[in-house]
């Protein structure tokens, strides 16, 4: 098993690609920490890896929370011994809106897209050091690298706020063998919170800027999320891996 006896909490796994890398975890001996605010789904993850005879723990988080974040991580410790893996995953999306200025929105992307992550870092890493060393893996997306319409720039800009504080942890961090890496998906099933990019007809038109003709999966991304969690990334940090079928590639 590619992750026997490591303990992994991942952040928006109820749902989407975050339960997807859960389940994969728990699948490679992961001890999983399923921290969401959707508490019935979240619940139901756990116990889908747990009756498929992995370990998993449902715990609730506001990744905005900074003393919700330090409850987690304690409570992991506690739980499980340790912390080896955290997947900044949990994030909302910037389509949902009529209003591509409005600063409400902007306010509400960026404390869950960005801040949820530094909060997140910021927690696992004081733990890390005291373990000696851990991978994170952050997820920014396609839309951290370039601008898009139908979008709020909030969302861009939040995403690559992350794509650049992955590389700022990995260069902070690394001398206490702290692995910080950023994935970046393209077009995927529409997200629970998305707005203009799950109306088909958009898809459709989204698809055409897409090498391989199609949508991603988020096994196709969890996949990709455990191999940098992983041993087998020893020597990768500070790194990003598309996973968008060829679309940054035009």
């Amino acid at each position: 098993m590619r992750l026997a006896d490591k303990v992994a909490i991942i952040t928006g796994a109820a749902s989407g690609m975050g339960a997807a890398t859960a389940r994969r975890f728990g699948k490679e001996g992961a001890k999983v920490v399923i921290a969401d605010m959707l508490e019935e789904e979240g619940r139901a993850v756990a116990d889908d890896i747990n009756k498929a005879g992995g370990k998993a723990v449902f715990m609730v988080l506001n990744v905005t929370d900074e003393a919700g974040w330090k409850t987690v991580v304690d409570e992991t410790v506690k739980t499980f011994g340790k912390l080896d893996i955290l997947v900044n995953n949990a994030g909302i999306s910037g389509s949902a809106t009529n209003d591509l200025l409005d600063s409400a929105l902007w306010d509400r992307v960026m404390a869950v897209n960005s801040t949820g992550v530094f909060l997140g870092t910021a927690a696992a890493v004081r733990q890390m050091q005291s373990n000696g060393g851990g991978s994170i893996v952050n997820l920014s997306s396609i839309s951290g690298i370039v601008g898009q319409t139908m979008v709020h720039m909030s969302y861009n800009a939040a995403k690559g706020a992350v794509r650049i504080m992955t590389k700022s942890t990995a260069v902070q961090f690394g001398k206490d063998k702290i692995r910080c890496n950023s994935i970046h998906p393209g077009l995927m099933p529409p997200m629970r919170t998305s707005g203009a990019t799950a109306d088909p007809v958009v898809r459709a038109k989204m698809l055409k800027a897409v090498p391989l003709g199609r949508n991603g999966e988020v096994d196709e991304v969890a996949n990709a999320i455990l191999f940098l969690a992983s041993d087998e990334a020893s020597y990768i940090t500070g790194a990003e891996l598309y996973v968008d079928g060829g679309y940054l590639a035009m």
